[in-house]
């Protein structure tokens, strides 16, 4: 029997998110698989996807590749834009688009070929489509100012740019009661007055709660995966993993006595202890207080004790029927995962996103 430390993905719920996303922006969206699609593993979902999306974006070009080597044929979108020359020419040659927020990608996609074997008889023109990033405040990356234009009628003259989109990321759009998100979408408006291409600004958040922010293209990342980035929710959408585990040993504790490292935990009651096989090397943070909450065959629980490695420690003391071989769900249906995020101090991005060493089951 292989070790029980599992995630169930739920790809039918991946498919109704991005129906969400569509529905509430009105325009295209793309579905954001970087980070091996925040846990959920990239190919899996994207195949899931395939059919009823307008297209995928990902971080960096090895992502990108991973998607068309198992035969992803729809649009992908490198966010972070090629590293180098060689990048550039990979990409043209696959059909994948590029962000471009520095003069250098501007320069090595004006110098990359024209043409992409099909064949060993015919050949076509490797045009790339590129998305100018307009810096709008956020001071991460993207032109400012007049050098949008500069950047924007250069790429009009490279001879294998095919088309050109405009882009923007928002630094607080889960935050409603700033009035910086405003300020972006201002500051681009003014950037690209006049220009002519297709733009996009929305993110999760940006989807989820700011209706001025939206134009052509929206961008969803964690609401695919059921995580609505507003507090409270804004959409009705559905957790895509179930991260579970089973109890493998039990035993009693007396009061005053501790369990696990640093001797976190004291028990003020007896206390009926169980191990479960999964710990901080899985993905679960290791920071999770006492008390964060679980689900012990079926009902809710909390863990006790430091996160281990390999494993944590719940307890069982009012689950009298659950011990040896008792399902514990992590986070899923019945703990949101949000919940635990909020927890540990943290945010559900990063820990869906250190999901490891756990075997994954697909369904729907």
């Amino acid at each position: 029997m292989s070790r029980p430390a599992h995630a169930r993905i739920d790809l039918g719920a991946l498919r109704r998110n991005y129906a969400t996303a569509r529905r509430s922006h009105g325009g295209q969206v793309l579905a954001v698989l970087k980070a091996d699609a925040y846990g959920h593993g990239a190919v899996a979902c994207a195949q899931g996807l395939a059919g009823h999306v307008d297209g995928y974006a990902v971080a960096f070009l090895d992502e990108a590749l991973a998607l068309r080597q198992a035969g992803i044929e729809a649009p992908i979108l490198v966010l972070e834009g090629a590293f180098d020359a060689e990048e550039t020419r990979v990409a043209a040659a696959r059909a994948i688009w590029l962000a471009v927020h520095r003069r250098e990608q501007i320069e090595w996609i004006a110098a990359a070929p024209n043409v992409r074997s099909a064949g060993r008889k015919t050949v076509e023109a490797a045009t790339i489509h590129a998305w100018l990033k307009v810096d709008s405040g956020m001071h991460r990356a993207g032109f400012i100012g007049d050098d949008v234009r500069a950047a924007y009628q250069r790429l009009r003259a490279c001879r294998n740019v095919g088309g050109i989109s405009l882009m923007t990321h928002l630094a607080r759009a889960d935050e409603p009661a700033s009035d910086m998100t405003d300020a972006q979408i201002r500051a681009f408006d003014a950037a690209t007055q006049g220009l002519e291409a297709p733009r996009s600004v929305c993110n999760s958040a940006g989807l989820a709660a700011w209706p001025r922010a939206r134009r052509d293209w929206g961008r969803a990342g964690i609401m695919l995966y059921g995580v609505d980035p507003m507090d409270p929710p804004a959409l009705a959408l559905e957790p895509v993993m179930t991260l579970s585990s089973q109890v493998f040993s039990v035993r009693d504790v007396a009061v005053g006595e501790t369990v696990g490292y640093g001797a976190r935990f004291v028990a003020r009651r007896p206390t009926r202890v169980g191990l479960v096989a999964l710990g901080y090397a899985d993905g679960y943070p290791r920071n999770a207080p006492d008390g964060t909450p679980v689900a012990i065959d079926g009902r809710p629980g909390q863990l006790i004790g430091r996160v281990s490695m390999d494993m944590l420690t719940v307890d069982l003391t009012d689950h009298p029927q659950a011990g040896i071989g008792s399902t514990v769900e992590l986070w899923g249906r019945q703990v949101p995962v949000a919940q635990v995020a909020k927890a540990a101090g943290t945010i559900a991005y990063e820990i869906l996103s250190n999901v490891k060493r756990v075997t994954r089951t697909y369904i729907g």
